[in-house]
């Protein structure tokens, strides 16, 4: 159970008899790839213990302070997974947040005038404005104290536009979406084999220059098929059956990405890291290999991982020895130009 800062820092004192457990800067490697993170935290508002004496797998409440000067407290663990995919800087901070996010307008509108169908009364606010229904669709929580044969007969009553035909729950109302087991997955991925390769029309375009300029270098040194930008893949993926990696090598059967933390700090970490390592299985499962190249001090995921400080003339290099560790010298020399 996470327990405050001070009473973590004694039992560690006791616990390992020493009256530092953990010396400044022990830690800082951990903490390099959450440069938001490093800047949230304030030994002033943690009894003067920094960030790099706290192992990030610590179980201990610490004190936050975000760039609009919100103030809240979560475990290093809390913090590291709550950007999830929201690339905003904003995403580190739980205030932030809720402002961010506090409920489309229209929906709300639209719900209001369903509950007015319904003969219920919408509350008003002292400055005279609608107020939010405690509810986004005219349905009554489970929970209520309502007797059944009181409630009224929704099946009838037409739903506005912009109102849910069923409620959202779980996570799915905190991320403000649709739940997933009622998102269809995408009916464009043609009908291949699982592991074949193909040119999608999902496939985002390049994320960075860099990326290009990695394909191309490793295009002047490799032959290979271009323009596949997907993998068919057997279960689904973010409601897709197919997968997207940076970079296809068809012949060989593995897939390159590249991964940076990106201007913010928020790519490729907390639950970005658990989507990579998601991708990463479906892949291998439809019969590929995948070597993730990784910059900005993140750590390897696979057993063909390489760590770099970004693109070098190195690169292209350690990714063909990497081939050859995965398909063998004599397969990948065969391609080579």
């Amino acid at each position: 159970m996470p327990e405050p800062i001070e009473m973590w820092w004694a039992r560690r004192q006791w616990s390992r008899a020493l009256a530092e457990p953990y010396a400044v800067g022990e830690f800082r490697d951990a903490w390099a790839a959450y440069p938001i993170l490093v800047r949230q935290y304030h030994p002033d508002l943690n009894h003067w213990i920094v960030l790099t004496q706290v192992p990030p797998a610590a179980d201990v409440y610490l004190t936050w302070e975000c760039d609009a000067g919100h103030r809240f407290v979560a475990t290093p663990g809390e913090q590291r997974a709550r950007p999830g995919r929201e690339r905003r800087r904003s995403s580190w901070c739980p205030d932030c947040v809720a402002t961010a996010r506090p409920g489309s307008t229209t929906v709300v509108r639209a719900a209001a005038e369903a509950w007015a169908a319904l003969g219920a009364r919408v509350p008003s606010r002292d400055d005279g404005r609608e107020a939010r229904p405690t509810s986004v669709t005219p349905h009554a929580p489970a929970s209520t104290s309502v007797p059944t044969a009181a409630r009224p007969d929704l099946s009838s009553v037409p739903i506005p536009d912009g109102v849910p035909a069923r409620p959202i729950t779980g996570r799915a109302r905190s991320r403000g979406t649709e739940p997933r087991a009622s998102r269809p997955v995408c009916d464009r991925t043609p009908a291949l084999p699982v592991g074949e390769s193909f040119a999608s029309a999902c496939a985002p375009a390049p994320a960075s220059a860099v990326e290009a300029q990695l394909r191309a270098d490793l295009a002047a040194r490799l032959e290979s098929t271009e323009g596949h930008t997907a993998v068919r893949i057997g279960r689904p993926f973010f409601d897709h059956v197919e997968a997207w990696p940076d970079i296809l090598l068809p012949e060989l059967r593995v897939a390159v990405e590249w991964d940076s933390t990106g201007r913010h700090g928020l790519e490729h970490v907390g639950r970005r890291e658990e989507a990579d390592r998601r991708k990463d299985r479906v892949v291998r499962a439809a019969g590929w290999e995948v070597v993730r190249i990784r910059t900005g001090r993140l750590e390897p995921l696979g057993p063909y991982d390489l760590t770099m400080s970004g693109l070098t003339r190195q690169t292209v290099p350690r990714l063909l020895d990497a081939l050859r560790d995965i398909r063998g010298p004599f397969l990948v020399d065969a391609y080579l130009r």
